[in-house]
């Protein structure tokens, strides 16, 4: 066999430059077009996130109250029931705007549920605020105040436009 002979039946291994080219822009137009679907996905996300809170509050204050008045407790002023082991502190029967009430009543946490917890005290019409994390605050948030007075109901409110 030759030399040119034996150049001519070598295979060669790898891709062209066209073939890479293509790829890569293959690649590209499928980002450009999945990203925006992710973005999208994040905040329908965060909404629903809010939402879920929301139904968490009403729920949490309802299943307190019920606890309230199945264990005869006082229905207007401070008092405290337990809740799976905890005790979560009421005011005119329903949970304190606090840590030691709903939040504790709804068994949620800074840490664990990416959401920050501020709280306006524990006193009659005081009002927490949870604001889920990655949303623009106050905008995606669910608040609840509690009563009051001693035959009110807390008020629980949720807003998803900034979320």
């Amino acid at each position: 066999m030759t030399a040119g002979e034996h150049n001519h039946t070598r295979r060669q291994h790898g891709f062209t430059l066209i073939e890479l080219v293509v790829t890569i822009s293959i690649i590209a137009i499928l980002a450009a077009v999945a990203l925006p679907r992710y973005i999208t996905l994040q905040t329908q996300a965060r909404s629903a996130k809010a939402q879920a809170l929301y139904g968490g509050v009403r729920s949490a204050a309802a299943l307190a109250k019920a606890m309230a008045i199945a264990t005869n407790t006082t229905a207007s002023g401070a008092a405290t029931i337990q809740m799976e082991s905890a005790n979560v502190t009421l005011i005119n029967g329903y949970p304190t705007a606090d840590l030691a009430g709903i939040a504790t009543a709804l068994q949620i946490s800074n840490t664990t549920d990416a959401v920050n917890i501020t709280s306006g005290g524990a006193g009659a019409g005081a009002t927490l605020s949870i604001d889920v994390n990655g949303g623009t605050a106050p905008s995606c948030r669910v608040t609840y105040q509690a009563p009051a007075a001693g035959n009110g109901s807390p008020v629980v409110n949720v807003d998803t436009t900034g979320c």
